[in-house]
């Protein structure tokens, strides 16, 4: 963790758990738990390992046990059309040709509605400027309105097409089917029957802009654009919401992935289509193997993991559970979009990239690489 900070972000959180019987045999096992560097640059404040934190797209792992609750009740059936549930919504043939599951696997060829809702990010990843983060600090956005955004884009693909391309609009949607057979709103249903049911004690959707409790600021750096970087850690999250919104600790993310990869969440069944993955062009242009809200990790020589990433301004988590429950890794740092891009507009290797992948091999492997 020391050697991330050097590197270049201000400050990291991590726990890592580890157990001879599995994490998922309930034995006792060994739990770490560390912080480095600073949650404000301006104090000096120092991080600590509880600190709540953005973290992104590991939200869509909740919203996906959600769904697959209601389809263990029957109230949504995975490959029915998402225009028999939301027709207003997603009308004509597109409603029809895209189902409860292309949406869950990122194969619907929606697009992302993220360049749309943030003008100046359109030639992302070499951005124009950072005055769409300025402008929408304070904006509230309606699902609605961003899901509009995404379907009125060029189309990335066709539905059900055999490697997906990942949006961010898929996971507003599925947000909206869950009120639609709930009654109730997304956050309200995955608040009570995913975060309460998995224990979990400093996980939940913001009701406001600041995050409550004990936390650091989270600095942008938009490949250069902001230098220094700039502190988005007050910000209205309805520019994400059930695709990135959550807060939480790196302590509960562990107790949410052990839970969720033990059964005791959703049954063996609905386990067994979330870990069914396919190839997914992630929003950075790799190919990630990308299940029901989950990501499927293969290290070689150490195992298979199963969990999400996430980032937001400022903010950057990533969440790995080994299949066989004897290791969980769950880091947050303070900082992202820290690579500068080159004369082409792609951004450059930088030193913390190898400092990262170091950490995540040696705490999900339990040796450090050679």
């Amino acid at each position: 963790m020391e050697g991330v900070r050097q590197a270049g972000v201000p400050g990291l959180y991590a726990e890592v758990r580890a157990s001879g019987g599995g994490v998922f045999g309930g034995d006792t096992g060994r739990t770490w738990r560390g912080a480095s560097g600073v949650a404000d640059l301006d104090t000096g404040r120092p991080v600590r390992p509880d600190m709540r934190h953005r973290v992104g797209s590991v939200t869509k792992t909740f919203t996906a046990v959600a769904v697959m609750q209601q389809a263990e009740q029957g109230r949504i059936r995975l490959d029915a059309p998402i225009g028999d549930y939301l027709p207003a919504l997603v009308p004509g043939e597109r409603g029809r040709k895209i189902t409860v599951r292309m949406l869950l696997n990122n194969t619907s060829g929606i697009p992302d509605y993220i360049p749309y809702a943030f003008p100046s990010l359109q030639t992302f990843p070499s951005p124009s400027s950072a005055k769409s983060l300025d402008d929408n600090r304070f904006r509230q956005f309606r699902p609605a309105e961003l899901i509009a955004l995404g379907l009125a884009a060029p189309p990335a693909g066709e539905p059900g097409a055999a490697t997906g391309v990942y949006s961010n609009t898929n996971y507003l949607l599925l947000g909206q089917l869950l009120e639609h057979a709930t009654g109730t709103t997304a956050e309200e249903y995955i608040t009570h029957h995913v975060i309460e049911r998995a224990g979990l004690r400093n996980t939940e959707f913001p009701s406001g802009t600041r995050i409550d409790g004990p936390h650091s600021r989270m600095y942008e750096a938009l490949y250069g654009v902001l230098d220094p970087p700039r502190d988005y850690s007050v910000y209205d999250m309805s520019w994400t919401g059930t695709g990135a919104a959550l807060v939480s600790t790196m302590e509960d993310l562990n107790r949410f992935y052990a839970k969720l990869l033990d059964g005791r969440l959703v049954n063996q069944r609905s386990l067994a289509e979330m870990q069914r993955t396919i190839p997914v062009r992630a929003l950075d242009g790799s190919t990630i193997q990308y299940g029901l809200g989950l990501h499927k990790v293969t290290v070689p020589g150490c195992g298979t993991f199963w969990g999400h990433d996430g980032t937001v301004w400022g903010a950057r988590t990533m969440s790995l559970t080994r299949a066989d429950g004897k290791r969980q890794m769950s880091v947050g740092v303070n900082l992202e979009r820290w690579n500068r891009p080159d004369s082409s507009g792609r951004p450059q290797h930088h030193p913390i990239d190898d400092a990262l992948s170091t950490l995540y091999r040696t705490a999900m492997c339990a040796a450090t690489p050679e």
